[in-house]
């Protein structure tokens, strides 16, 4: 089973059709906890590490085999909460920097929340760097996206996400910040690559559920895109 820690419950369909269509049979258990993504935009991600950690093992003890967080705001300290878990910990856009981080050095970063920046971009330095790759980061805060969200106007939401997208230059790969932007690149007309969350994400974790405990943290290679 694998479990994923969500921080909106507008994710739990969106990964259930994402496993009807491309792992069937894969069994999921969804946790969601909002409370931790207002925490952590308060007072940094680093103010719930020991919820995080708490969930993690809530998860495990239910019979997960692997943990995906799918924020991306506190997937840092998910990952860091494996250490502890005896499972795999995943966070979502893992996948995507490293996709991101074969397809150029010019990389922009989308997202509708600050606090989903600067880890973000601490995400693809660090996949760069594993590679032995420059990666030239600049970011973008979508203004308005997340008022729309939170009204629950989605449309309107990926609609200036997708225009935010249409918008760059100078880029060789966008990255879409956060899994609940996905739908946006289906929007674009931009020829440069837009890359998404939850699709690769949910790849890699279902990999993972499938090698089953057996180590802390995951092997970096086996999270690469597959073709």
């Amino acid at each position: 089973m694998l479990a994923l820690l969500h921080t909106s419950p507008v994710h739990v369909p969106v990964f259930d059709a994402l496993r009807d269509e491309a792992h069937p049979g894969l069994e999921l258990r969804h946790l969601v906890a909002e409370d931790l993504l207002e925490r952590a935009r308060a007072d940094g991600p680093a103010a719930v590490a020991d919820d995080v950690r708490a969930r993690v093992r809530e998860a495990v003890g239910r019979g997960a085999r692997a943990v995906l967080c799918t924020c991306s705001t506190i997937g840092g300290v998910a990952e860091a909460a494996a250490a502890g878990a005896g499972v795999p910990v995943l966070r979502v856009d893992r996948p995507m920097a490293a996709e991101a981080v074969a397809a150029g050095a010019r990389v922009v970063v989308l997202a509708a929340l600050e606090s989903t920046l600067r880890p973000t971009v601490a995400l693809i330095e660090e996949e760069a760097r594993r590679v032995g790759r420059s990666a030239e980061v600049r970011t973008v805060l979508v203004q308005d996206a997340w008022e729309c969200f939170e009204a629950g106007d989605s449309a309107g939401y990926v609609r200036r996400v997708a225009r935010a997208a249409d918008a760059v230059t100078g880029a060789d790969v966008i990255v879409l910040a956060q899994a609940s932007m996905a739908p946006a690149a289906t929007l674009t007309t931009t020829p440069v690559p837009v890359l998404s969350s939850p699709r690769p994400g949910l790849a890699a974790a279902a990999r993972l559920c499938r090698t089953g405990p057996g180590g802390a943290a995951p092997d970096r290679e086996a999270l690469r895109p597959r073709a």
